[in-house]
């Protein structure tokens, strides 16, 4: 039975709005519009719990509630004072206001912020003399403000803590994958658990777990110790207990994953974290340097990875890792398609292999790419060179 219909954002990181509008569209949400680094959507409660449990590449799931125009901070604090507080919070109440401010109106989200505060202490105040108190650790209630130019959208935000934070990550190194932008490049391939899967430069095993993940289809949301709606007043704990304990889609993998990384300690690290997801048996691992593979894994499948881009490498170190990769490829990886995410142009042109696919994304704050290369028996790259 579905219940009343209400607008959603989920947020994501750009270049992975279509694979997140494919996953809503999956778990059944209606009126799908793909913007930028967000899909809007309209669903109902069980929608909501389903799309923080299920969706890989979402960072948040947010509930719009008040729509408004205004230019002057006077004007939002009047708006926001004039909504039904009650319904939402309770003076015992703690909250949190997260304000994004892209405009002339506002330049400082922080007083933004500090206005909507007001406005929310006073309406208390006025009622009650008591008020709600701000606690940005763990409130009861997380509260988005989004200025664009004169519009303002106050919203509620479903999830907390940003959905990549998974649960499983005991340990990490240095520089992890996040864990949706991990999930989205596996998306993106098309790779689904139909093939074994290699990451040979794995870190801390982010791609593995993602990947495993996706091939047994288990929702990335179990492993949360809880979600921001949790504490809404209209929670309604049957119905998302039934949606987190429903294990119906889950499928078996007949394959393999296997990671390998010159670092022992990174293996280290990839190997708690496996073992915190529960998915030992699913992934192999091994303390290999790329150039050491003579043999690949398995007979054939798909190579996805994420090698070191030159943050902590010398160059002339990083462009002999990326022609061994290039040249590892050609002659271990024959009949496999391969899928390297990196951002210099000069990295990727030592691999010396064409690319039959590229697709722009943001890993932090580098504009990537993420290349597709098949790898075809030798003859096939030789013919081609001498054409």
């Amino acid at each position: 039975m579905r219940g009343r219909e209400f607008k959603m954002i989920a947020k994501t990181m750009a270049g992975l709005e279509d694979v997140l509008a494919e996953e809503l569209t999956t778990l059944g949400a209606n009126d799908i519009e793909i913007g930028k680094r967000m899909v809007s959507f309209k669903g109902d409660l069980a929608m909501m719990y389903r799309a923080n449990v299920h969706c890989r590449t979402a960072l948040r799931i947010l509930r719009p509630v008040y729509e408004f125009k205004a230019k002057t901070a006077d004007e939002i604090y009047k708006k926001v004072k004039a909504m039904n507080w009650y319904e939402h919070l309770t003076e015992e109440s703690t909250f949190a206001i997260d304000a994004i401010t892209f405009s002339d109106y506002f330049t400082h989200s922080k007083f933004v912020a500090y206005r909507v505060k007001d406005a929310i202490a006073d309406y208390f105040m006025q009622k009650t003399e008591k008020r709600p108190s701000v606690d940005t650790k763990d409130p009861d209630l997380l509260i988005n403000f989004h200025v664009a130019h004169d519009k303002c959208t106050l919203s509620f935000d479903s999830s907390g803590e940003s959905l990549h934070k998974r649960g499983y990550r005991v340990a990490q190194t240095e520089a992890p994958l996040n864990e949706v932008l991990a999930a989205g490049m596996i998306l993106k391939t098309g790779w689904r658990g139909e093939s074994d899967f290699v990451d040979p430069m794995c870190g801390s095993g982010t791609l593995l777990i993602e990947a495993a993940m996706i091939a047994m289809n288990v929702p990335p949301g179990i492993y949360r110790p809880n979600f921001a709606f949790e504490k809404w007043k209209n929670f309604n704990a049957d119905l998302f207990e039934t949606i987190y304990n429903d294990d119906s889609g889950e499928r078996e993998f007949k394959y393999k994953i296997y990671g390998s990384d010159i670092s022992a300690e990174a293996i280290d690290i990839a190997a708690q974290n496996i073992k915190s997801a529960g998915l030992e048996r699913s992934i192999d691992l091994k303390v290999m340097p790329f150039e050491n593979y003579t043999k690949a894994p398995a007979e054939n499948g798909i190579l996805v990875t994420n090698p070191p881009y030159g943050e902590r490498i010398k160059p002339e170190d990083l462009s002999g890792l990326y022609e061994n990769l290039g040249e590892r490829l050609k002659h271990v990886f024959t009949g496999y398609s391969a899928w390297i995410l990196s951002y210099k142009k000069e990295c990727f042109d030592k691999i010396g292999l064409k690319p039959s696919k590229k697709i722009q994304l943001v890993n932090g704050s580098l504009q990537c790419e993420f290349r597709k290369y098949d790898i075809f028996a030798g003859k096939r790259n030789e013919s081609k060179k001498n054409s």
